[in-house]
């Protein structure tokens, strides 16, 4: 062993990763010991990887994945600046996701609220819901990430300076409409629409103005977390099969509260479906 080979066991203590982690970085290419005893098989380190070892133990709190790690380690190696902020970049919209996540999580078990599945929702009525004038966009992919990425693009249109100097305006909450006959947690296809006012000019044929047509739906309106408006979809459907209704289209919902104003046990939705009676 020469002056500058450090022992896997000496270089996980300076590294703070554990022996188990070095050896798989190993095999995955991620960090190879300078040096391997081919009849012991101890692998040595040496003093310049350690700044490596350290920056994958960062990257690695941070939940980075192993692709992810390897891309900003080349991207740090070559002095692709704009590859790092990006890497980073897309961790911290992921971190905070997660936070969101876990914050509703943390809401339904706090010990004021340990009836995790309560029913606070209105009684189902029939409504008669007029035309409205909508922009919209639709899209394939996970629920909560699309929803978000729709409602930004769509804000995004609408807050133009073109449109604003037309004086265009959000005339009523935004909804959701679903097109799939299943739950999926993988993909899913929705249109996510606000209702609008004023001379709208769109730069894509991804978004639309249109009219979505007058109605007659079976409705409530749920109060809590999304977590539990599984609740009040069973509701609305069993009293729908009740009455001798059939659904006739998509189910909406309408975002009656902002979720990043209220509490979780707060957020109001409407829940729509589109019915008419069976004779």
């Amino acid at each position: 062993m020469t002056l500058d080979q450090i022992p896997i066991g000496r270089f996980s203590t300076i590294t703070r990763l554990s022996q188990k982690a070095l050896r798989y970085y190993d095999t995955k290419g991620l960090l190879i010991p300078e040096a391997k005893n081919t009849i012991t098989g101890y692998r040595y380190y040496t003093g310049a990887q350690i700044k490596q070892g350290i920056m994958i133990k960062y990257l690695s709190t941070l939940g980075f994945g192993l692709e992810e790690i390897h891309q900003y380690l080349v991207a740090e190696k070559t002095g692709n600046n704009g590859k790092m902020k990006n890497l980073l970049d897309s961790r911290l919209v992921e971190a905070k996701a997660e936070l969101v996540k876990l914050q509703r999580v943390v809401s339904l078990l706090d010990g004021n609220n340990r009836e995790l599945m309560k029913e606070t929702m209105s009684e189902p009525t029939i409504k008669e819901e007029p035309q409205v004038r909508v922009i919209s966009k639709r899209a394939k992919g996970i629920s909560n990430e699309t929803f978000g990425r729709l409602m930004g693009e769509l804000f995004g249109v609408i807050n133009t300076p073109e449109n604003l100097a037309n004086f265009v305006k959000i005339a009523g909450p935004p909804m959701s409409i679903y097109y799939d006959h299943e739950y999926s947690e993988d993909e899913g296809e929705f249109e996510v629409a606000f209702p609008i006012t004023g001379k709208v000019t769109v730069d894509s044929p991804e978004f639309e103005v249109k009219n979505l047509p007058k109605r007659t739906v079976a409705s409530l309106v749920h109060k809590g977390s999304y977590e539990t408006i599984g609740l009040a979809y069973k509701a609305l459907y069993e009293w729908i099969q009740a009455k001798g209704y059939e659904m006739i289209g998509p189910m909406m919902d309408i975002y009656l509260s902002d979720p990043n104003t209220v509490k979780p046990e707060d957020i109001l939705t409407e829940i729509q479906a589109p019915i008419k009676h069976n004779i």
